[in-house]
């Protein structure tokens, strides 16, 4: 979500090759889908309505604001004005008691035309090259070259995907937006609209492609097209010649990231941590970055297999990578690039991932907490490498307070009487004797919890509850 102060700084940079602005008061102005073609054919970039050209800020009308919003997802959809359409929601921003409209344009991984011509960019604004031959090679060379995921297979039919899958989309991107228009297309018309089927103009060949099937298709369809396809999911702690867990992972990407979350759960901690008061587990805030850049940024048609390795102090995450520069990746100054926009858009659409670039900031943030202090490591090359640092006796919250804020939250939940074993699960704890010695004796002995059998300390029907609760009710 764009926050306003954003805004403001992008407003105040004024417009450029990435950053454009309309007035559209009680209207769109016409010219607006040309520059969304013109983005969406060069880098991407931000549009604000109810900006003038000079940055002032004019605002949207509020009784238009309604039919501007419909008629904008209504047009971005219709493949008569843009095409292949896009699927965007713009975002409404109030900056000094004025609503404008906010749209950012991904950079896409295909040729687009605004009522059948073609639109690029520069400094000076949206240029119409439908008749500039050269110009238009050298954006679908630009295209192909860059985005491997693009690459079509003309005998790909739909019965090789699994339409459950489609199915299981649908349900995931109703639960992120009930009237995202995927819930209610067909399987076509949805693979069609997520740009998994594509049509070459330059070379003819139609079909589902790459990405399509990646995402979806059946386990030896995906076998067939990439015989190397695999990520690696290894737990080395003992066994540091081989190792003591292992996955092999060789099924489309939806799968795959439960699988690979699925080992994160089993084999790191997800130590107790509060923020707003809420319990959230950093181990899923940061794993769930590191997963999903392995499988959406990866370099496919490279035959290098993706690692998850889980040592004894850190994690590390490897794939294969076309790089944008080399060395470490610093989260101040990083400028992000789409390895392959059509499955980046992919998971965003089904809650998986966020806004590009977002998701490192998260990653930082998160790890310095979970890890001690310590940063994570992105470092940017032919191999993409992420690496986590896991300090055993790291505590998330190791400060006074932050202590009497687990203890409070504890107490509260044990206002109704629970078990040992939901108390652990609570605190996100796995090591019992830990537990009891360091937690539950001393809180039982300093009179802060008591046992519902008293006469029966050890008794399987135990439950502890807080002192927030009278004794008399239990």
């Amino acid at each position: 979500m764009m926050i306003s102060e954003q805004l403001k700084s992008i407003i105040r940079d004024g417009e450029g090759l990435t950053v454009e602005f309309k007035e559209c008061r009680t209207q769109i102005n016409r010219d607006v889908y040309e520059t969304v073609c013109a983005f969406l054919n060069r880098n991407g970039g931000h549009i604000v309505l109810g900006v003038d050209d000079n940055g002032n800020i004019t605002g949207i009308d509020a009784d238009a604001l309604p039919q501007i919003k419909k008629d904008l997802v209504t047009a971005l959809n219709n493949p008569q004005i843009i095409n292949p359409p896009l699927y965007i929601l713009p975002e409404t921003v109030n900056i000094e008691g004025k609503i404008l409209l906010y749209l950012n344009i991904p950079e896409s991984s295909q040729v687009h035309r605004c009522k059948g011509k073609i639109f690029d960019r520069n400094e000076d604004g949206d240029l119409d090259v439908t008749n500039h031959p050269d110009a238009v090679a050298h954006l679908y060379i630009r295209k192909q070259s860059s985005f491997s995921e693009n690459r079509i297979y003309p005998y790909v039919r739909l019965e090789d995907l699994r339409t459950d899958l489609i199915q299981r989309v649908r349900k995931m991107v109703r639960a992120e937006n009930p009237n995202h228009p995927w819930a209610t297309m067909n399987d076509e018309e949805l693979l069609s609209s997520a740009r998994l089927y594509q049509h070459d103009y330059q070379t003819g060949k139609e079909g589902y492609t790459l990405a399509a099937i990646l995402l979806l298709g059946k386990d030896e369809v995906i076998q067939s097209v990439l015989p190397h396809f695999k990520t690696d999911a290894i737990l080395r702690r003992v066994n540091l010649d081989r190792y003591d867990d292992r996955d092999d992972i060789r099924t489309n990407l939806i799968e795959s990231y439960d699988r690979l979350m699925a080992f994160v759960a089993k084999h790191l901690p997800d130590p107790f941590y509060l923020e707003k008061d809420q319990r959230i587990s950093l181990r899923d805030h940061i794993f769930r970055e590191v997963v999903t850049n392995m499988l959406i940024h990866r370099e496919y048609i490279n035959g290098f297999p993706a690692k998850f390795i889980i040592g004894t102090d850190q994690v590390v995450a490897e794939n294969a990578n076309r790089p944008h520069g080399h060395g470490r990746i610093n989260p101040s100054n990083f400028t992000p690039y789409p390895k392959n926009p059509v499955i980046a858009r992919f998971f965003k659409e089904i809650g998986r991932a966020d806004e590009l670039g977002s998701g490192v900031r998260n990653l930082y943030n998160y790890t310095r907490i979970y890890s001690g202090g310590a940063d994570p490591q992105l470092l940017e090359g032919d191999i993409f490498k992420i690496i986590v640092p896991v300090t055993p006796q790291a505590t998330p919250q190791a400060t006074p307070q932050a202590e009497n804020d687990k203890i409070s939250a504890l107490l509260e939940y044990c206002i109704e009487p629970r078990s040992r074993e939901e108390i652990q699960e609570f605190m996100g704890l796995k090591d019992r004797k830990h537990f009891r010695l360091e937690i539950l004796n001393p809180l039982i002995q300093e009179g802060k919890l008591f046992l519902t059998i008293p006469n029966k300390p050890n008794s399987p029907n135990q439950k502890y509850y807080s002192h927030l609760k009278d004794p008399n009710h239990v």
